[in-house]
């Protein structure tokens, strides 16, 4: 007689949802005086797993369903490599896995790449899409209904150029004329490129942002080309380093930045200047290799993007998304408060949930918030 063997169980956790066992059973059970012996063993097993999950995830003994998700696979959340938007993405993504019960995953990458796979449908959501000054994958998508606007992440974003406050104002200051785009050549010096001595140094952004094209732009249409190094990093954590190694070290700087930011939310500064915000120059400016005319940023409503399959597929986590809101200021002072802490732009969102329920329970159900509250 073949020899009986044992059930095997074994416990598995998904992440965002509440502890899983199964029992498998191999051989054994063939002959009919073993199905007494058998089904004793397979009770037993049963009872064996209820334990042990009690034991792993602290529940009753009962059984508890696990929570489903409306999807059967991950949600997938572009990776935007800066620090506002892995904020907002660490925020939406706990809310979708712990109040949801679904997967997600995260794709690194830049702006413009990012967006393309938003309109293919490889990317779920993005949490930031700047309206004033979108990237043309997300202006053709949006015209073709591959994508779609959900919620507002804030709808006060500002971007500029920036040096220290402490150069141009105060007792010590070494420019106190510096006050415009206009007086940027006739302080050049103060931004000495140590490799180009005659040429001060501009901190652009990284290729493939749309502000890095924006800047270049800028920079051919108020002359300032022939006297400034266009520096543009190939990472965000490389451009940020600089900028903040010389605040740091009260060097004088200056470079382009947005708000909300945690150097924004962080440091004193001033920002330079520009032709007061016209549409029809700045889409000529746009439009033009070498424009000679140039205007300041808008300030930018920044709204969550989802692809549209998405949206059908999902239409709870998608009302969440809708209702999602945030501003500036709110932003910038977590992230400034985060990095002052030591922590990760990540550890910051879940301090901010933590510490802030009353700001993201107004975007879910009473249920979705408690589930998402005993969680954190």
């Amino acid at each position: 007689m073949e020899k009986f063997t044992a059930p095997r169980i074994y416990i598995k956790r998904v992440e965002g949802a509440v502890p899983s066992f199964g029992v498998s059973l191999e051989g054994g059970m063939q002959q009919r005086g073993e199905w007494t012996a058998g089904f004793r063993a397979l009770k037993a097993a049963w009872s064996a797993a209820f334990v042990a999950v009690a034991a792993v995830g602290g529940l009753m003994a009962a059984p508890t369903t696990a929570l489903a998700c409306e999807l059967t696979r991950p949600v997938t959340f572009a990776g935007l490599d800066y620090d506002s938007a892995a904020f907002h993405t660490t925020i939406a993504r706990t809310i979708v896995e712990k109040g949801f019960g679904c997967r997600t995953e995260r794709i690194p990458g830049a702006t413009i790449p990012l967006v393309n796979g938003l309109a293919r449908g490889d990317v779920d959501v993005t949490m930031e899409i700047w309206l004033a000054n979108p990237v043309q994958p997300w202006v053709d998508a949006e015209r073709d209904r591959r994508v779609v606007r959900l919620g507002t992440t804030f709808p006060d974003a500002t971007e500029g150029w920036f040096v220290p406050r402490a150069l141009v104002e105060g007792a010590g200051a070494r420019a106190p004329g510096l006050r415009s785009v206009s007086d940027l050549i006739a302080h050049k010096a103060l931004f000495a490129d140590p490799d180009a001595p005659d040429k001060g140094l501009f901190y652009n952004c990284v290729p493939g942002w749309q502000c890095e094209l924006v800047n270049s732009r800028k920079l051919i249409a108020y002359g300032l080309e022939p006297h400034f190094t266009n520096v543009r990093p190939g990472a965000s954590e490389a451009l940020v380093a600089a900028i903040e190694s010389a605040l740091r070290r009260g060097r004088p700087v200056v470079f382009y930045h947005w708000s909300p930011s945690w150097l924004v939310g962080a440091y004193d500064l001033v920002r330079l200047t520009e032709p007061a915000f016209d549409r029809d120059t700045w889409a000529a400016m746009l439009a033009a290799a070498r424009p000679d005319k140039a205007t300041a940023y808008p300030v930018s409503e920044v709204v969550i993007g989802a692809n549209t399959r998405f949206v059908e597929a999902a239409p709870q986590i998608s009302a969440f998304l809708r209702a999602y809101r945030s501003s500036s200021q709110e932003t910038s002072t977590a992230l400034a408060a985060g990095r002052a802490a030591g922590i990760t732009v990540e550890q910051a969102a879940l301090r901010f949930m933590k510490e802030q329920p009353q700001v993201w329970r107004a975007w879910v159900p009473a249920d979705v918030a408690t589930r998402v509250a005993a969680a954190l």
